[in-house]
């Protein structure tokens, strides 16, 4: 399927590893051009340098940038739009903050927790839309994870934020559908990547034991990839998906099911 993306722009927030990157190398695969922003310089220089030697210099533009930022987030879709083209579609794929287990949070760990897995996917949304809208067309697909779906063990701020994200997406659908613009959540699953979370544990001495767990607790037996997760972004932002707003979708192995 042709999934019309031929040399649309997509901005993609936590672009230089793991989920991001999967998102972008899918996009490219598809035609699109990518403008990549993440916060750590080395490890977005080496993935911008990369894709560039791969799908072509002309089609990959990177800056650095801190998503908790609206200073940082308005810089960086300025400056794509202003040397790359209009932005055709955002990717908020921003998260994680580290959280104790139990209810014991302290305040400053609560505020910045809820700021860098929901106020960030709110200021790019809130960045892309008011550049989009103008132009009445548009896709943005905002990152969550199934621990937004119901609880799941994971530390508050985190599945807290997420099931925020995912209705942040269903109202700001409502919200720009008037404008032709759509906006869907994806929740992933237990996602493995280089340097990731899971890399680590199945590096780890407990191997065989999260083994068993992914066996159990996924119907499909085994984690996922970035690429399957871009695949779905890569849909979400197509016009092949021009009928689809406000949803928001798994992607987890039926984890959630």
């Amino acid at each position: 399927m042709d999934l019309q993306l031929s040399d649309k722009v997509i901005f993609i927030a936590g672009a230089s590893r793991g989920i991001g990157l999967g998102i972008a190398e899918t996009c490219l695969r598809e035609g699109a051009r990518v403008g990549l922003v993440a916060r750590q310089q080395g490890p977005l220089d080496e993935s911008t340098t990369r894709l560039a030697s791969q799908y072509g210099r002309d089609r990959v533009w990177s800056r650095t940038g801190d998503m908790r930022s609206s200073r940082d987030v308005e810089a960086a879709l300025s400056a794509c739009e202003a040397e790359f083209g209009p932005i055709w579609g955002a990717v908020a794929n921003v998260g994680i903050h580290p959280c104790p287990a139990g209810f014991d949070v302290d305040d400053e760990t609560w505020a910045q927790g809820l700021d860098q897995n929901l106020g960030s996917s709110f200021r790019v949304a809130r960045g892309a839309l008011s550049r989009m809208t103008p132009r009445q067309e548009g896709a943005i697909v905002l990152i969550s994870s199934i621990a937004g779906m119901r609880a799941m063990g994971s530390p508050l701020t985190y599945g807290t934020a997420k099931a925020a994200v995912n209705h942040l997406a269903a109202e700001l659908a409502r919200i720009a559908g008037k404008t032709n613009i759509r906006v869907n959540a994806l929740a992933p699953g237990n996602i493995i990547f280089p340097d990731g979370e899971w890399e680590r544990r199945m590096n780890g001495p407990r191997r065989e034991a999260w083994e068993r767990w992914v066996k159990r607790e996924a119907p499909l037996q085994r984690f996922g990839t970035p690429e399957e997760i871009g695949a779905v972004v890569a849909f979400l932002m197509s016009p092949c998906a021009s009928f689809v707003t406000g949803a928001m979708i798994a992607v987890d192995g039926g984890q959630s099911a």
